[in-house]
């Protein structure tokens, strides 16, 4: 269960990092959404995971390669942002949410199979 401190602090990070990632989308990956879908804190607050949801699903991949390999970049970015909300700026690390393509993967099985959809 998460304190009140972990999930104001998701907020806030989940917002930011949201910002950074639609000026990295609009720079190096033209046509391409990235959205934090989720932001989870450590109860100690020294770690973050984000999770990242990309479409096109096609560039997830890649999308996330990137983000690996420029975390620091964007880590100190994060920190100016909320230099005045943080004192000590957690470590990140990146998922894909992949919920939205199970949910079109299972939409489209429905479809599909019309009245008699496997269940």
């Amino acid at each position: 269960m998460e304190s009140k401190r972990q999930k104001k602090i998701a907020s806030v990070l989940q917002r930011d990092l949201a910002e950074i990632f639609r000026r990295q989308a609009a720079s190096h990956f033209p046509g391409t959404l990235i959205t934090v879908s989720k932001v989870r804190v450590s109860p100690d607050l020294g770690l973050v995971r984000s999770y990242l949801s990309v479409f096109p699903v096609e560039k997830s991949d890649d999308v996330l390669k990137f983000v690996k390999e420029n975390t620091s970049k964007l880590r100190a970015e994060l920190a100016k942002q909320v230099r005045n909300q943080l004192r000590i700026i957690p470590t990140l690390y990146y998922h894909l949410d992949d919920s939205m393509e199970y949910e079109a993967n299972i939409d489209k099985i429905l479809r599909e199979g019309g009245e008699n959809p496997i269940i």
